[in-house]
């Protein structure tokens, strides 16, 4: 019998994961990733013209088009790990794969925005 792509799909309803111990990962690399990295990000980027953006994706993203480049990269490289930790939600015995890409963009997030604020901060006139 056929079965719908829809059915096979992974969910986290379909899992044993306890959804409620993923929202607080999750929204902390929201919050540093998709939120603190991309609005210190922007404030370098187009306010202060000492700075343009080091990595070379980003740097590409924005050249070609801009603020919308770089927020869809940053939301396809979150959509990727949300993926990746969906499709670790069926097998609740690998952690790593269902924690781990919220820690990584969580620690990504923290690093870069604290060193673009770094930046930003220390290029202000005194």
């Amino acid at each position: 019998m056929w079965s719908s792509p829809a059915s096979s799909w992974p969910s986290f309803e379909a899992s044993a994961v306890d959804t409620r111990r993923l929202t607080l990962p999750w929204l902390l690399a929201a919050a540093t990733y998709g939120v603190g990295d991309v609005v210190t990000t922007i404030a370098l980027v187009w306010f202060d013209p000492l700075h343009i953006e080091a990595n070379p994706f980003v740097y590409a993203a924005i050249d070609s088009l801009e603020q919308v480049g770089l927020v869809g990269l940053k939301l396809g490289v979150f959509g990727f790990c949300f993926a990746l930790s969906l499709w670790a939600a069926t097998d609740e015995e690998d952690v790593i794969a269902l924690y781990g890409p919220p820690a990584i963009l969580t620690i990504i997030g923290l690093t870069t925005t604290a060193h673009n604020l770094n930046l930003l901060f220390g290029a202000l006139p005194t």
